[in-house]
């Protein structure tokens, strides 16, 4: 079985306008969420095999939280540039082209597109995925490139607030 955890990263800081979007870094409270829902994903006996991220600052910093609580080897934790401003599609074809040695990956990204992304799987309406907010796509696909609507659905949802 495939198992694909989309992540939205956690709460991000407006306070500098002079930063580019992509450069943006947590605020206060993303820097208390990101650990907080890594923790709850290792207590879950949470193991992926990759960790692929958006470039952006804030993806990445949550990505990287992930990584050390849950024991992810540098060489598993890929950064990829199409994640930053994709449409859904550009994140399923993504899916479609992971390794077959990765049976569960986790994606580190932004809305809507992740939002988006979740409800293609969903056979009930997510109306928008929080920051921080953890989304498990389980696939009874035989590999990456069969993943699709048809073979897979969202087994659980994780949102920071519900741990509050």
């Amino acid at each position: 079985m495939k198992t694909i955890y989309l992540v939205r990263h956690a709460k991000s800081s407006w306070d500098n306008g002079a930063l580019r979007d992509i450069e943006r870094p947590l605020n206060e409270r993303g820097l208390k969420d990101a650990p907080m829902m890594a923790k709850m994903m290792h207590s879950r006996r949470v193991q992926p095999d990759l960790i692929v991220s958006s470039p952006a600052i804030r993806a990445l910093t949550t990505a990287a939280y992930f990584k050390i609580e849950l024991g992810v080897a540098a060489e598993d934790f890929w950064i990829r540039d199409e994640i930053y401003e994709a449409m859904s599609m550009t994140i399923v074809q993504l899916i479609g082209t992971l390794p077959e040695s990765v049976e569960t990956v986790m994606l580190f990204g932004h809305n809507p597109t992740f939002t988006d992304v979740a409800n293609l799987f969903s056979k009930n309406y997510i109306d928008n995925v929080p920051t921080c907010g953890v989304v498990c796509i389980k696939s009874e696909a035989a590999n990456w490139p069969s993943v699709s609507a048809q073979n897979s659905t969202v087994a659980e949802v994780f949102f920071p607030k519900e741990l509050y």
